[in-house]
């Protein structure tokens, strides 16, 4: 297969400080395409400002206006454009609307051991750098033993495919040596015995705690707490408007709804995995913390959604994504405190990205400790999730018992992840 041209994806500097950079992707089209690409885009920790979608089944053209969500974090621009060209399709090859989006290619995985003096925010530390080197994290264990020290197995994969030359290994053991100074006792990365699925596999979550972390439906504290923005403290909700009047070929879906990151992700995301086409979408700026997109989409089948129970099961699930895109309880794990986190996973077998390093964050800012800290993938009867598990030491300033202060931990950790 060619590689698809530079000039598929371009990427322009605002043109003056602080305005939106221009990321434009114009190739040959395939299911999910677009998804792929904001995917990517919250991947290197950037916020899309406004985009627009368009296809016409063949050919695929995606303007985006993004911003770094921090005015400290550093975008690797060359490098967003290499894995922005890696998921355009050839231009060789055709690519309809009905070819399926193809599954990632399991990379090698490779195994980072370090034990090390505990402290706060060393997790989130560890994170950060391996996020720098665009190593990606797809599982973690950490224990922290009697005498307070922390013994970290991080199994990792590089978006690069360096990883097995010994240049890259010891950049990575550098780097973390600089971030843990003189806590770090030693220091080890290898290939792992391991494969992708068998690190996946977690310790089944107890019934109460699985009913908690995926019920399909919200209770009005939750979808209160869900939907609040920094600024606006009252309840908001998500709308869909479905609207067949407007296009003889095509259903219009009008989408109204309290902004966050990965807005845009969260609902391509869900027309992705239901199988519904996007021809053309509208993402407009924020307006008053609220975000409107509109969409023009058919059925894989190129017909318009008509029938009334199809588009009520439709508005429903994206307004639970919009509201909902990511579970967060505190929960008592015997007598330790427990936070889990939970992310769905698409069909094509991706997890939201940054999870990990945004919850470790909200944790550090909280001056919270983690005592121990766990990922895997959970099956419900109707979707996989990334599940994150942090026991959290008690011997910190918070009482972690407290109601309130779980409360605060759990809105902490959710602004984090919604970009409040």
């Amino acid at each position: 297969m060619v590689v698809p041209s530079d000039d598929a994806v371009l990427i322009e500097k605002g043109k003056r400080p602080g305005a939106p950079y221009l990321i434009t992707v114009n190739c040959t089209d395939r299911t999910g395409l677009a998804c792929d690409v904001c995917w990517t885009i919250l991947d290197f920790g950037l916020y899309v400002h406004k985009g627009d979608v368009s296809t016409d089944g063949i050919w695929c053209y995606i303007v985006l206006w993004v911003v770094p969500h921090s005015s400290s974090h550093i975008v690797r621009w060359a490098t967003l454009k290499e894995r922005l060209l890696s998921i355009c399709p050839s231009s060789s090859t055709s690519f309809y609307l009905d070819q399926p989006s193809p599954r990632s290619v399991s990379s090698p995985l490779y195994l980072l051991t370090f034990y090390s003096l505990d402290r706060k925010g060393l997790l989130h530390d560890v994170t950060q750098v391996l996020c720098e080197l665009e190593l990606t994290i797809q599982r973690v264990k950490v224990t922290t033993t009697p005498d307070g020290r922390v013994l970290d197995l991080f199994f990792i994969t590089d978006t690069l495919e360096l990883l097995h030359s010994k240049e890259r290994q010891d950049e990575t053991c550098q780097r973390l040596q600089a971030v843990l100074g003189e806590s770090c006792i030693t220091c080890e990365l290898r290939l792992a015995a391991l494969q992708h699925d068998s690190i996946q596999i977690m310790p089944s979550l107890s019934p109460d705690v699985a009913e908690e972390l995926f019920r399909s439906e919200l209770s009005e504290k939750e979808t209160r707490l869900q939907a609040l923005s920094p600024d606006v403290k009252k309840m908001e909700k998500a709308y869909v408007m479905v609207d067949n009047s407007l296009s003889p070929a095509h259903t219009l879906l009008q989408i109204n709804c309290v902004d966050h990151k990965g807005f845009l992700y969260d609902i391509l995301r869900t027309l992705k995995d239901c199988h519904i086409q996007v021809a053309y979408g509208r993402s407009s700026a924020v307006n008053n913390g609220q975000r409107e997109l509109d969409l023009f989409v058919q059925q894989k089948d190129g017909k318009k959604i008509v029938d009334p129970e199809k588009q009520e099961a439709l508005c429903c699930r994206l307004k639970m994504e919009m509201l909902h895109p990511l579970r967060v309880i505190i929960t008592d794990h015997g007598p330790d405190t427990e936070l889990l986190v939970a992310n769905p996973v698409e069909l094509s077998g991706k997890g939201r990205p940054r999870v990990f390093y945004d919850v470790t964050y909200a944790l550090k800012v909280l001056g919270i400790c983690i005592f121990s800290a766990e990922t895997g993938r959970h099956s419900t009867s109707n979707r996989e999730w990334e599940v994150y598990r942090f026991l959290l030491d008690e011997n910190c300033n918070l009482h972690l018992s407290n109601k309130v202060v779980r409360s605060q931990i759990v809105d902490k950790v959710r602004r984090t992840l919604m970009g409040w």
